[in-house]
């Protein structure tokens, strides 16, 4: 590129990139890497839909103190303009968002908030995983001791218990109508044999069900505070951090409810990042990195 030398943003591109013309009404606050697993804090306008103008800043590591002073240079009128702005639960980007931008209402993004519930079910596969390994090697150590040939028990599909346990992961992250055959009869197979595993999935499901059809946040309020009454009932502790989490941040959660207002945004546009970083193969220099990504995107 023959105007990269004479980039205004050069001399500091590898530490932050900004770009304060893009500022609009709704932005999204997230991290994402760009090589190495080096993270960098990305602020993007939503109305840009992914699209020019789509960058606002991009700052490399998620330091509260490193990133509000690179935020902090946009002018005040222009960050006072921000009405909301959607992110995860990371106390880093809470602080950001109060610091940097504080007439925006905050708002959780709902998928970080189904996420959490969905690693609950899978932290209780996990365990019975661990625990049918741990008693498949004690039968297969009692079995030599007796010079005989361990025969694993084989379920009604052909699993045995730890390829059971191994192979239901994806299915616990699905709704049982996208379920294939295999992965209902597996499914049949799995609540039968683990009831608490069976319960945790139907509480993970339920609460995407809140967010579904939810359309007040006044109603939202009452069903997640039943949800979370079931939560307490079930002596999960999994789910009881995922309960104690969204009482913790329950009014930027509920927010969402207001507009809708998703973080899709800026998971798109972390996905547009790395499929140009594979584009280029890899990323060799940041500021050229960063000066290619903001002409199309900045």
């Amino acid at each position: 590129m023959s105007n990269y030398r004479s980039w205004d943003q050069l001399p500091h591109a590898e530490d932050w990139i900004l770009f304060e013309k893009n500022i609009g009404a709704h932005v999204g606050l997230d991290e994402t890497s760009l090589s190495r697993g080096e993270l960098y804090t990305i602020l993007i306008n939503k109305d840009a839909k992914g699209r020019k103008g789509s960058i606002i800043a991009m700052i490399k590591g998620t330091d509260v103190r490193t990133v509000s002073d690179v935020l902090l240079r946009l002018s005040r009128k222009r960050r006072f303009q921000v009405r909301e702005i959607t992110l995860d639960m990371a106390s880093n980007m809470n602080r950001i968002a109060r610091v940097c931008f504080p007439a925006a209402k905050q708002v959780v993004d709902r998928f970080h908030v189904q996420q959490l519930a969905f690693e609950a079910v899978q932290e209780m596969r996990i365990k019975a995983r661990w625990e049918a390994i741990d008693k498949e090697n004690i039968e297969i150590s009692h079995a030599k001791a007796c010079g005989a040939q361990y025969e694993p028990s084989v379920f009604e599909n052909g699993d045995t218990n730890k390829q059971l346990l191994a192979r239901s992961r994806y299915l616990l992250f699905k709704k049982e109508t996208a379920w294939t055959n295999s992965q209902s009869k597996r499914a049949a197979i799995l609540f039968r044999e683990y009831p608490d595993i069976k319960k945790a999935y139907y509480l993970s499901m339920r609460l995407g069900l809140i967010y579904h059809h939810s359309i007040h946040a006044d109603v939202a309020l009452t069903k997640l505070a039943r949800w979370y009454e079931e939560v307490d009932k079930s002596g999960f502790l999994s789910f009881g951090t995922v309960g104690r989490t969204i009482q913790t941040h329950y009014l930027r959660i509920v927010a969402f409810f207001k507009n809708r207002a998703t973080n899709a945004a800026s998971e798109s546009f972390n996905a547009k990042i790395k499929q140009f970083r594979a584009l280029l193969r890899g990323v060799r220099d940041v500021s050229f990195f960063l000066f290619r990504l903001s002409k199309i995107y900045a």
